[in-house]
C-alpha cells in the first residue's frame, strides 16, 4: 500500500517546483512563459518558429559554470565542476543530434548552455535513504530530507548575428518521495539531472514540428561514450544509489577516467 499512500505526495511536491531565477546568462528574458504541463521541472522558454524552422546545422558551444554561480558554489571541486559540465555536453549532444546536423563550422545557428546553480546531495542521507528504500516496494523512495540535491541551467540558440532564436531557463530538486536515486556524489542529483534537462532543452530550441532524426553514423557524440549505459542502471538497481562512474560520460581525452 505505500505506494499508493506516497503518490499524493510525490504529485504534491513535484509540483512544487523551485522557480527559475535569471542568472544573467540568456542574451534576453523576454517573452519567457512557463512550458505547461511541467510538474518534475521549473520550464520558461520562448521560440521564434519562423527562424527555428530554417535551421538545419548547429554549433554546440562547452556548457560553462556561470562565474556567479561559481563564486556562490565553493565546495565545488575541479573535479566536480568538470563532471558535471561534461555530462551536460553529452546529454546536448545526444538529444540536439536527434533534431539537427551537428557540425564544427559554417553552422546555421550556435547552441550555448549554462549551469547557474547547483544543490548538493549529502552522502550520509544518501546511505541511509538507500537503505530504506530496500523495504518499499516498487520503484518509489524515500529520501532523506535535507540529503536532496539539484540543479539549475540556462540554454539558447543564436542565429549567426547573435539574435536569440530560442531561450530556456530550467530548474528541478530531487523531492524526499519519489524516484530520484540517492548518491554518495555530492553533485549526484545534479547529474541525473542533466538527461532531462537536455531533453527538455531539445525541445525548447526546435520547431514544435521538428520530427526526431535517425542517429547519425558516424555518430558525432561518440567521443562521450555510449548514449545507453546499462553499467549504471545495474548498479542502481544493486546498491540503490546513483554511481557516476558507471552513469556518467566518459572523460575527456586529456582527463583521466573518474
Amino acid at each position: 500500500m505505500k505506494p499508493f499512500v506516497a503518490l499524493p505526495l510525490i504529485v504534491a511536491l513535484a509540483a512544487c517546483a523551485t522557480p527559475h531565477r535569471p542568472a544573467g546568462f540568456l542574451t534576453s528574458y523576454e517573452g519567457l512563459t512557463p512550458r505547461e504541463g511541467t510538474v518534475r521541472a521549473s520550464i520558461q522558454e520562448r521560440r521564434d518558429e519562423a527562424a527555428l524552422a530554417a535551421v538545419r546545422r548547429v554549433i554546440l558551444a562547452p556548457t560553462i559554470l556561470l562565474p556567479d554561480a561559481k563564486a556562490r558554489l565553493g565546495w565545488l571541486t575541479e573535479g566536480e565542476q568538470k563532471l558535471l559540465l561534461r555530462e551536460v555536453d553529452a546529454q546536448l549532444c545526444f538529444e540536439m543530434s536527434e533534431r539537427y546536423e551537428l557540425v564544427k563550422e559554417t553552422p546555421d545557428a550556435s547552441v550555448r548552455a549554462a549551469v547557474t546553480a547547483v544543490k548538493p546531495t549529502n552522502a550520509a542521507g544518501s546511505l541511509v535513504s538507500a537503505a530504506g528504500s530496500f523495504f518499499i516496494p516498487g520503484p518509489i523512495g524515500v529520501r532523506v530530507p535535507g540529503s536532496t540535491g539539484g540543479v539549475a541551467a540556462e540554454a539558447e540558440m543564436l542565429s549567426l548575428d547573435g539574435r536569440q532564436l530560442a531561450a530556456m531557463t530550467w530548474t528541478r530538486n530531487a523531492t524526499p518521495i519519489g524516484t530520484d536515486n540517492p548518491s554518495l556524489s555530492r553533485v549526484g542529483d545534479a547529474l541525473q539531472f542533466v538527461e532531462p534537462f537536455a531533453d527538455d532543452a531539445a525541445k525548447a530550441l526546435s520547431s514544435k514540428d521538428a520530427k526526431s532524426r535517425p542517429i547519425p553514423d558516424p555518430d558525432p557524440c561518440a567521443e562521450y561514450g555510449p548514449r545507453i549505459r546499462p553499467e549504471g542502471w545495474i548498479t542502481k538497481f544493486a546498491t540503490g544509489l546513483y554511481i557516476p562512474e558507471t552513469s556518467a560520460a566518459k572523460p575527456a581525452k586529456d582527463e583521466p577516467a573518474k
